[in-house]
């Protein structure tokens, strides 16, 4: 019942949804129905062309992922665990998080040209920020005391940091994960009207065009269904890297 609960809202949209297009109150040139999107999904599926987009666009986002987000992972945890590389680094940090990333498309352009190297620039600095803040913030969240009690059992500081600082910060550090997975599909879909010639952006750009409103809506579900998908999967990293936390062991 657990598992049903979460999926009631979501079903019951889709139904209303259904039954508002079959009485004529949602017309189709605006919002076609959830069969007739159905419908669409099978042709693509069937054509193959779905597993063409929905691959490149799930390589692009896991690339720029890796990337930004293990430096953010990396900085995070220089700059909370030194003050002295916070001092050096954090100030500018911050001053590039506030920049919106749509300010940065022309300069990106520029810079590595329209290819995939743009692309995974532009989600990189995406999932970079949510990284980098809330790994600092899970590290210097860490109690005090008990570093202290581990200093004084003689612990190493390769210890402390195993022991002690990495799983302090993990709970925030998930956080970040989270929510960079969120803003990692969101940076996608700006990537990919950069002179794509595949993925679920350039297919919904390319529907658009031609006024094919059933493809734009299914390209968004899939969005939404890869979203899902992807925190899921964080959240079980969650629960197994955290099991030794009550509050995680209980989710």
């Amino acid at each position: 019942m657990k598992r049903i609960i979460p999926w009631l809202v979501p079903a019951t949209i889709v139904l209303a949804w259904q039954a508002a297009s079959m009485v004529g109150l949602v017309l189709p040139e605006f919002l076609p129905a959830p069969t007739a999107i159905a419908v669409t999904a099978a042709n693509l599926l069937v054509s193959g062309e779905l597993w063409t987009h929905v691959r490149t666009s799930a390589w692009r986002a896991l690339s720029g992922f890796a990337i930004g987000g293990g430096a953010g992972f990396v900085l995070g945890m220089a700059n909370g665990l030194s003050s002295l590389s916070e001092k050096l680094l954090d100030t500018t940090l911050q001053m590039v998080r506030n920049i919106p990333n749509l300010a940065l498309l022309p300069l990106v352009i520029l810079w590595f040209g329209i290819g995939e190297e743009a692309k995974l620039v532009l989600v990189s600095l995406g999932v970079f920020f949510p990284m980098y803040v809330n790994t600092l913030h899970g590290v210097r969240s860490v109690d005090q005391q008990l570093l202290e009690m581990g200093r004084a059992y003689g612990m190493s500081e390769r210890q402390l940091f195993l022991r002690v600082v990495l799983p302090g910060a993990l709970p925030s550090v998930f956080v970040g994960l989270r929510y960079g997975l969120g803003i990692m599909w969101l940076t996608l879909i700006v990537a990919e009207t950069i002179s794509a010639s595949a993925g679920i952006g350039y297919m919904a750009m390319n529907a658009r065009e031609f006024m094919l409103v059933d493809v734009v809506v299914f390209a968004i579900l899939i969005y939404a269904a890869l979203g899902k998908l992807a925190d899921s999967v964080a959240r079980l990293l969650e629960r197994v890297c955290l099991a030794w936390n009550p509050v995680y062991a209980k989710a």
